[in-house]
């Protein structure tokens, strides 16, 4: 466990240098990204049109929430399938549901993080994580639920709640995956 998450550090550091878009705007990209980790945060499942659904009666979307070096990465998974990470500085990627393989690990991310519904606390606060701690939020059809979890205990799978970081991870890595297919120009 503690080695997926060196290889994913090394694969997500570096791109978190990288910005995604060499046009100048108004906002900077990592206001845009903060904005759209709010907006996931702050938007109703009525405002979104959502339902609660037999595989998601309670939780439709999970955020993690990831101190890497002076920058947060906040992996965003969908139970309709929609995945991104969004951080504090200007790399982002952006709507992998045309993606069945990131879909497939968005899905799983919510699953799971159904499965920790209890273990999280109601919050209409959304901090970063403190140095050493992974965040989850959950959104659900009642609110917003929080899971505050020690980094080093995910690591080495002594946490109730390293499921939900492994699938976190896989979600990152779903992403990556296809960023550098799309980079190399394959499908």
């Amino acid at each position: 466990m503690r080695w997926l998450y060196f290889i994913i550090a090394l694969t997500v550091w570096p791109l978190v240098a990288m910005s995604q878009t060499n046009n100048p705007s108004q906002k900077s990209g990592a206001e845009v990204m903060r904005e759209l980790r709010i907006k996931i945060l702050t938007s109703s499942a009525s405002e979104l049109g959502i339902k609660p659904t037999q595989d998601y009666p309670r939780v439709y979307t999970v955020l993690m929430d990831w101190l890497l070096g002076t920058n947060i990465i906040s992996v965003y998974g969908s139970s309709s399938g929609d995945a991104s990470i969004y951080t504090t500085s200007t790399f982002g990627v952006i709507g992998g549901i045309g993606h069945e393989a990131v879909r497939n690990a968005a899905h799983k991310f919510v699953k799971v993080a159904e499965t920790h519904y209890d273990d999280a606390v109601p919050t209409k606060d959304f901090p970063y994580p403190k140095p050493g701690h992974i965040c989850f939020y959950l959104v659900c059809f009642d609110g917003v639920r929080r899971i505050d979890a020690d980094e080093e205990s995910l690591r080495t799978n002594k946490n109730k709640c390293s499921d939900l970081g492994i699938a976190g991870q896989r979600v990152i890595n779903e992403l990556r995956l296809v960023t550098q297919q799309e980079a190399a120009g394959r499908p």
